[in-house]
């Protein structure tokens, strides 16, 4: 059977390393999923991999955020609804575009949560990873069989993964209480703010 293994990541370099190393591993590319806030246009020019842009069949966004050159450098530019202007990229996307060109994710079909609840992820940790990439983080999806899934988990533990108990804790004892795509999308100084609360620590 295959099975949904996500991981968050307070910075997109330390997603990039993660996304190389499950291609190193031989996790095929058409499989892995990244979602990068890009409210501050830091990943305007991201980095390139080595990942192929199969970003779903019949979803309409080749354009948008295929290309040639790879998961990463085809990096599409988009909005979710209550976490703001993203990078994204992969079959995770497909599942979630709600239009091409507009470049808008979501809508009736559920946005990132949705995607993520459609895709197995139980809904309230779809909610912290939404919300977790809502406040700057960067998310990463892989598509597994049963067999692999522990090795993925392993190779996304490499490499400073967001602890989804602790820091959902975190959230709350700051007043969060559950993802909300009407909520405003934060602004590159909250962004900021939040990266630098969590800076160098373990959770």
């Amino acid at each position: 059977m295959t099975q949904t293994v996500t991981g968050l990541y307070d910075t997109y370099d330390a997603a990039v390393s993660a996304v190389d190393a499950l291609e190193a591993n031989g996790i095929p590319h058409s499989e892995i999923s990244i979602v990068s806030n890009n409210a501050d246009h830091r990943d305007d020019k991201a980095r390139p991999s080595h990942a192929a842009a199969d970003a779903g069949t019949g979803a309409g966004i080749g354009a948008a955020v295929g290309g040639a050159g790879g998961l990463l450098t085809g990096l599409g530019l988009m909005a979710i609804p209550g976490v703001g202007p993203v990078v994204a990229a992969g079959w995770l996307v497909a599942t979630a575009v709600g239009a091409v060109g507009g470049a808008v994710v979501g809508g009736a079909a559920g946005g990132l949560v949705g995607s993520l609840t459609g895709a197995g992820v139980p809904e309230q940790d779809a909610g912290f990873y939404a919300e977790g990439v809502r406040r700057g983080g960067t998310l990463v999806t892989v598509r597994v069989d049963d067999f692999r899934a522990p090795m993925v988990r392993e190779v996304l533990q490499r490499y400073k993964l967001v602890d989804p108990a602790i820091r959902s804790e975190a959230y709350r004892a700051g007043g969060w209480t559950g993802f909300d795509e009407n909520a405003p999308a934060y602004t590159p100084d909250q962004i900021t703010a939040e990266r630098e609360r969590y800076r160098g620590r373990d959770i």
